[in-house]
C-alpha cells in the first residue's frame, strides 16, 4: 500500500495540473490536507459498510467478533497511515 503522503501528493499535483495557474505552496498543503482528510473518511465509511454487513448474520456472536476485528484493523490502519505524513 503506498504511503498517505504518496497518495495525497499525487493527488495535489494532479488537482494542479488541472488548473491554468498552478497552486501556492499554501493552497497546495491545504489541497493535500483535504485530500488526506478525504482518504481517511473514506476507509471510514469503508469499515462501517463492512461491520454493518457482517451484522447482519443470523449468529449475532461471531458477527460481533468479525466486526471487532474489522474495526481493530480499520483503527490500525488508520493509525499507521496518519504516522507515516
Amino acid at each position: 500500500m503506498e504511503k498517505l503522503q504518496t497518495i495525497t501528493d499525487k493527488a495535489t499535483k494532479e488537482i494542479n495540473e488541472v488548473f491554468v495557474k498552478p497552486l501556492t505552496a499554501a493552497q497546495a498543503e491545504k489541497v493535500r490536507v483535504i485530500v488526506e482528510t478525504t482518504v481517511v473518511r473514506a476507509l471510514l465509511e469503508g469499515q462501517h459498510r463492512a461491520v454493518d454487513a457482517c451484522l447482519q448474520y443470523r449468529d449475532k456472536n461471531v458477527a460481533q467478533k468479525i466486526a471487532d476485528s474489522i474495526r481493530n484493523k480499520n483503527d490500525v490502519l488508520i493509525a499507521n497511515l496518519s504516522s507515516m505524513r
